[in-house]
């Protein structure tokens, strides 16, 4: 998938790596939830799977959030990409300081980590669900990991509820998920002290009580510190969580938050004098030893795991595929398909293979080129999925570039390949999004059932914040600002979302005002606001 290299999601200083000794062969495990490939050996693939799972398990447990088993096509790949360089070319740069990225997208959520080995420790006897007191040293994974722990929080936390997090809450809670601990008797540990974040609070510029809660303040105070916004975050979510005596605050709070109330008018409301809040929260703070909780592996249970060895051509087209997944630039991306045709040279009748070689040829502007080889790969193999859609979007820029009198008919026939891959998969997000887009495309009006299936795709991938704009710019088309505002909401408090952040909050803004059953075009008010110029300044890295 083609992209701008710019739009990383985050970055993050690797501190602890510990590499699996590769092997020759890739391997792909598969579970519920996750897809994984990797160049280790099958058994620590298949161990690294059921750590994920159980790691979703046990935030379900300690959250009692509950998100639905993922389609197929939505679930999380997650990239195992070797050592700690090659990680940082695929991420676009060597000298970064990257240790590991996550990109959430309706056409695949994607995360790229080097190859890790978790560190059980402790298996001392606790009861389940029940709290542990753990020194401020204890540690239990490589940070690499606890980077891409900390993203399917987020992944978690938004699949689990639409209604958009105060910042600080929603960084503390992932921070307070991804510091968890696997042992050996099959436990998992959650909210066991963080480190990294205890660092921060000790040695970066603090952050009030007051800023944390209202982010706007914060922005307007922050200047250009680096700052312990992390780590207070993580801090004060944990003594919420933990504190005898404001026990059930931090829920009744998140509960007022999500009805509408402004995040510093409902902690005033919630927890009270916020000065005598700040005094206990730097008194938590400098606790020797911190309440984490435990859950028995009797408790937790998951499903199967699958590995398989990758074929040969498979494997060979794994550095084009984790480019592709990536996403390139233009400039690279005649590069990448040059290579992906020396590989499928090699391998002509593979379908994995040819799968690949139709996305590297779409991402450099080769649409009969992306269509044959998806062709190829759709008749070696009738469950090849990523050809169906590269076929499709290879149709679609060819349907918008056609002369306005046979658009009808060029969209219909792009429609194909996605109508066969919802035969295959009835929730699988490109057939839905780009039956919506069939009629946009060519400047037609979506029927009801073109609209209800949009909608769908956002409630399967409630974490692109991409479709969550389009969703809501039908939903103004409709009259319904109410909605748009709701769907907006997530995006305009996405930390990392720059300019679709700003953009988002200026449209909710303008959509408070905006009365029921009055269309409203989102295009035309788009460059309303940036001929104004809004601030869109914000950090895209952690």
């Amino acid at each position: 998938m083609r992209q701008p290299l710019f739009r990383a999601i985050f970055a993050a200083i690797l501190s602890v790596l510990c590499v699996t000794p590769a092997s020759a062969a890739w391997h792909k495990a598969e579970s519920d939830r996750f897809v994984i490939y990797s160049d280790s050996r099958s058994s620590d693939i298949e161990e690294f799977a059921q750590m994920l799972e159980r790691y979703h398990v046990a935030m379900t447990l300690e959250s009692g959030r509950e998100v639905a088993v993922p389609s197929p096509s939505s679930r999380l790949t997650v990239y195992m990409t070797g050592s700690l360089e090659e990680l940082r070319v695929i991420y676009g740069s060597r000298r970064s300081s990257v240790g590991g990225f996550y990109i959430p997208r309706a056409s695949g959520s994607v995360s790229f980590v080097p190859n890790v080995r978790i560190r059980a420790k402790d298996n001392s006897r606790v009861k389940t669900g029940s709290r542990m007191s753990r020194d401020l040293s204890v540690r239990g994974i490589d940070r690499s990991l606890s980077i891409l722990l900390h993203e399917y929080a987020h992944h978690f936390l938004i699949g689990s509820s639409r209604h958009a997090m105060p910042r600080w809450l929603s960084e503390g809670a992932a921070e307070y998920f991804s510091s968890a601990r696997f042992n050996n008797d099959g436990s998992v540990d959650i909210g066991l002290p963080n480190n990294q974040r205890a660092w921060e609070i000790s040695q970066a510029a603090s952050v009030p009580v007051r800023e944390l809660l209202d982010y706007d303040l914060y922005r307007k105070n922050r200047g250009s510190r680096y700052d312990a916004f992390y780590g207070r975050s993580w801090l004060l979510y944990h003594y919420l969580r933990f504190s005898p005596e404001r026990s059930g605050q931090l829920s009744r709070y998140w509960r007022e938050v999500a009805t509408g109330t402004k995040s510093i008018d409902a902690a005033e409301k919630i927890f009270g004098d916020l000065d005598a809040l700040e005094k206990d929260l730097k008194s938590y703070g400098r606790q020797r030893k911190m309440a984490g909780m435990r859950f028995n592996k009797s408790d937790i249970s998951i499903g199967a795991v699958n590995v398989a060895k990758l074929s040969a051509g498979h494997a060979d087209m794994m550095d084009v595929i984790m480019r592709s997944k990536r996403g390139i630039d233009e400039d690279d991306a005649a590069k990448l398909a040059e290579k992906a045709r020396n590989v499928a040279a090699k391998y002509s009748a593979d379908p994995a293979v040819l799968s690949a070689l139709a996305e590297a040829e779409f991402d450099a502007g080769n649409d009969a080129a992306a269509i044959a080889a998806a062709d190829r790969a759709i008749a070696a193999d009738k469950l090849a999925k990523n050809a169906y859609v590269q076929k499709g979007l290879a149709l679609f820029r060819l349907a918008r570039n056609a002369e306005k009198g046979s658009k009808t008919a060029a969209f219909a026939k792009a429609m194909k390949p996605f109508q066969a891959l919802n035969a295959l998969e009835a929730d699988h997000t490109q057939p839905l999004i780009h039956y919506y887009r069939s009629f946009t495309g060519r400047g037609a009006i979506p029927p009801e059932g073109a609209r209800a299936a949009l909608e769908r795709a956002t409630q399967l991938a409630p974490f692109d914040k991409s479709l969550a704009v389009e969703v809501a710019a039908m939903k103004m088309a409709e009259g319904d600002p109410v909605i748009a505002r709701y769907l907006l909401a997530p995006v305009a408090a996405d930390p990392h979302g720059q300019k679709q952040a700003a953009l988002a909050q200026a449209v909710i803004d303008y959509l408070k005002t905006a009365p029921d059953g009055k269309p409203v075009n989102f295009n035309k008010l788009k460059k309303q606001i940036e001929a104004l110029g809004s601030d869109a300044s914000d950090e895209s890295a952690e």
